[in-house]
């Protein structure tokens, strides 16, 4: 990686680090491939220097070796080979308007489920970093993480099964969007563009809704992940046990992610604020029933963790208070502990698994 400056870029070069701006909000994404647009833009934010990626990095030898030490290999490279069937999944179901079941279901059966099942699948999700506004990206992170929850859970076999389909088909509705309004967040859509998200959810489950021995949770979480317990979701402001369990098990995993993803203009979390959403959520707009088993299980991932918090102080994940507090107990560098429970002015702005 080489530093250059903004005025020496050159559209084809490749960033080596994200930019981050003085908000901690994502400007732009490691791996991003610069387009004059992109240059425009850092030029007009006065970014003066950024990291690319030099011609060693992309090479074949230094990717190969890079794969090599790269405790999550294994999983990314299978990752990334999947991902481009969900991407075609996405692209015949725009084209056509109907969802290629069979390929659809060959893919989880023969890749997603296994992914699902990996011990360190929490940790390398958070670490692939790819932007929430491909669809078939978050579409597929959704699905691995419904998984997850499935076996914390105990689920069985053929139900597993059903959510991990769910989680991948839940946001089908939006093969329809444009591109404009897939890079958009949901908290500033107005007017039209706010019905048409809206009704992707509805969307979902119409062409759903004709496809033969397709489970009803299947189709019901494509039009509900987005309902909340307490009727403050949408589309239809649907509660309680209107909502299927599937559809809720799919909400979770779709919080999850769009917290921990990155994403062009806001603010990049850590999994731990997904944790304490969760948490603060739970007897509300969320299922305790969803949520309990799942921050069970990912609180007891985190331990020994090392994080960073946001004045500067640097230590691991120590415990979690057993009473489903939001935040977690820092044991320090200094060997002093802190309860995050009882310092609101601190949050954790940096993760690295344990290794």
């Amino acid at each position: 990686m080489r530093a250059i400056s903004v005025e020496d870029l050159k559209p084809g070069m490749i960033l080596a680090r994200t930019i981050i701006n003085e908000e901690l909000i994502v400007v732009l994404s490691e791996n991003t491939l610069l387009t004059k647009a992109h240059i425009t833009r850092l030029s007009f934010l006065n970014i003066p220097v950024v990291y690319i990626k030099d011609e060693y990095e992309l090479s074949k030898n230094y990717q190969t070796v890079s794969s090599i030490f790269n405790r999550g290999n294994a999983f990314v490279k299978e990752y990334d080979s999947v991902v481009h069937t969900a991407e075609n999944i996405f692209k015949e179901a725009n084209k056509t308007g109907t969802v290629p079941v069979k390929k659809t279901e060959t893919m989880i059966h023969d890749t997603v489920e296994p992914m699902a099942k990996n011990s360190g699948v929490i940790d390398y999700l958070y670490e692939l970093n790819h932007m929430a506004t491909d669809v078939y990206n978050h579409s597929l992170r959704v699905s691995i993480l419904a998984g997850v929850i499935a076996k914390w859970m105990h689920f069985g076999k053929k139900k597993t099964n059903e959510v991990i389909l769910a989680g991948f088909l839940h946001d089908i509705g939006k093969s329809k969007f444009t591109q404009r309004l897939l890079d958009k967040h949901i908290k500033t859509l107005e007017g039209e563009d706010y019905e048409a998200y809206i009704r992707h959810t509805v969307d979902g489950q119409h062409m759903l809704s004709s496809v033969p021995n397709l489970s009803e949770g299947v189709k019901l979480a494509a039009m509900q992940h987005h309902e909340r317990m307490d009727g403050s979701g949408f589309p239809f402001g649907s509660t309680g046990k209107d909502i299927h369990e599937y559809a809720r098990v799919v909400a979770i995993a779709d919080i999850y992610d769009n917290i921990t993803t990155e994403r062009e203009g806001f603010v990049k979390e850590t999994p731990f604020a997904a944790i304490a959403y969760i948490t603060e959520n739970m007897f509300t707009s969320l299922d305790p029933q969803v949520c309990m088993p799942v921050l069970t299980h990912i609180k007891d991932a985190f331990l020994g963790s090392r994080v960073m918090l946001s004045d500067g102080t640097k230590g691991i994940i120590a415990a979690y208070p057993k009473d489903y507090a939001a935040h977690p107990v820092i044991s320090t560098e200094d060997e002093e502990v802190i309860d995050l429970n009882k310092h609101p002015e601190l949050r954790i702005t940096e993760y690295n698994p344990k290794q």
